[in-house]
């Protein structure tokens, strides 16, 4: 569970108008809350300490604690409107969680040991083609990211899905024993340039046929 905390009151006002005299007058966000066997309840947050919280990428997959007047709730982030070109916060989304509860969120990946590993070492270039990856657990087993160690990766070595080592209580939601399905996650390749030069030195030299002599070569124009 992350250690974020967020603080929020309830809001009697609701609607649009409402929502924009929060966010211009009181510099504040509007939420909902809701999941459970609670009633959803319309809250508001401030907006200085939304953007802190925000910092941290662990609060898109974890679990959280949010102080409803008073009152701690174990939420996760359900959604997140954001204006389209200010660094301003429309509106959240908080969904109530319990340990057991069942859940399906994108975690993010962390690659380590990346700039060491054996392929970069030898000149390779590493190519990430997923940084996320959807996950499913109990909240309580929710990670906070999915950790590859990239120590051991060589030259021309793909990590796939079913590489991926996940913690105790979590696994894919996609189906790996379809083949298809076991999509690749990193690899380490020569830089092109290299490659290029490397073809063309394994290539065998083309052989040309001898030149005619000077005898040769008067004997035909004559």
């Amino acid at each position: 569970m992350s250690t974020i905390v967020l603080e929020a009151e309830s809001r009697a006002d609701i609607g649009k108008g409402a929502s924009r005299r929060l966010r211009r007058l009181e510099n504040k966000v509007p939420g909902i809350l809701y999941g459970g066997d609670k009633k959803p309840k319309p809250i508001h947050l401030l907006h200085n300490k939304v953007l802190k919280a925000l910092e941290s990428e662990s609060i898109f997959s974890s679990v959280f604690d949010l102080v409803v007047d008073g009152k701690t709730e174990h939420v996760i982030l359900k959604d997140l409107q954001r204006h389209p070109y200010k660094p301003v916060i429309l509106h959240m989304d908080l969904q109530r969680v319990a340990g057991k509860d069942v859940l399906i969120k994108n975690v993010p990946i962390h690659f380590i040991n990346e700039q060491v590993c054996k392929g970069a070492k030898a000149g390779g270039i590493v190519t990430h083609t997923m940084t996320q990856v959807e996950i499913r657990c109990q909240a309580k087993n929710l990670p906070e990211f999915i950790e590859v160690d990239m120590a051991d990766i060589a030259m021309d070595d793909v990590v796939h899905l079913s590489d991926l080592k996940l913690p105790k209580g979590v696994e894919l939601t996609v189906d790996l024993t379809d083949g298809s399905h076991n999509l690749p996650v990193v690899s380490i390749h020569a830089p092109k340039a290299a490659a290029v030069e490397e073809e063309t030195t394994a290539a065998p030299a083309e052989e040309k046929a001898p030149e005619a002599s000077s005898d040769e070569q008067d004997n035909k124009s004559e």
